[in-house]
């Protein structure tokens, strides 16, 4: 019997069918300190894992249907989110702070001692000031989620997220970015992360331990360091990787 196993953690993830969450998905199930992974998603992934456990929900808006799920786990980690432009005002509050804080409700009730990784943005405003909505909502969804009673919260703040692997960007800025990015990651290394990095940063706090504090905000700068204490090769978008 592995002497670790009593250590290892059951994780949720929340949008493993996306960019972020699908990086987290791949290093958790490789991952020795992670004991099980439940996906949380609206479709199938179309893989299989003796980790892996799926739960398809349609309706954030309502997860009690989730709570038997959610019971024993250790940490969730949520990157379901929508791009700017990419749906309307009303939609995109309602993913960006509705579902998290509901999702968390559930969590907290199911498995009151867990821990949750959230991804935000960077800019978020929680004073509610920002004259950008996804700067206001973040802020918004981080505020609730601090309050709440998580024996740990984590809030990642990423400045522009690499995709690594190839993909339709989903609007115009996003393919300025991709397109300009060596030049970019140089001159400016604080404002970039790689989308595999900052995954296994949101894993590796939750399930490691790394950065522990009770509730603590990362930012580009903060996330890029919590890479690098784990591996030092990793966390520096100027060096080795395109």
């Amino acid at each position: 019997m592995n002497a670790q196993m009593p250590k290892s953690k059951r994780l949720v993830i929340v949008g493993a069918s996306g960019m972020v969450g699908g990086y987290a998905l791949r290093y958790s199930l490789e991952n020795p300190a992670v004991a099980s992974v439940l996906a949380i998603g609206r479709r199938q992934l179309g893989i299989s894992h003796p980790k892996l456990t799926e739960v398809l929900h349609q309706d954030f808006n309502d997860c009690y249907p989730l709570a038997e799920s959610l019971a024993g786990q250790d940490a969730a980690i949520f990157c379901l989110g929508a791009y700017t432009g990419a749906v309307s005002d009303t939609q995109l509050r309602t993913v960006t702070v509705d579902y998290p804080i509901e999702f968390a409700r559930v969590l907290h009730l199911s498995s009151p001692g867990s821990a949750f990784s959230f991804l935000s943005g960077s800019g978020a405003d929680p004073t509610g000031r920002s004259r950008m909505a996804f700067a206001r909502y973040k802020g918004e969804a981080e505020s609730a989620l601090l309050k709440t009673e998580f024996s740990h919260v984590y809030i990642f703040r990423p400045a522009y997220i690499y995709p690594v692997e190839p993909r339709k960007e989903p609007n115009l800025s996003y393919r300025i970015l991709r397109t300009i990015y060596p030049v970019f990651r140089t001159l400016f290394p604080n404002q970039v992360v790689r989308a595999d990095d900052l995954a296994r940063a949101m894993v590796d706090v939750v399930a490691a331990g790394t950065g522990a504090t009770p509730s603590q905000v990362f930012e580009n700068r903060d996330i890029r360091a919590l890479i690098r204490s784990v591996d030092p090769l990793r966390g520096d978008p100027t060096k080795g990787r395109k």
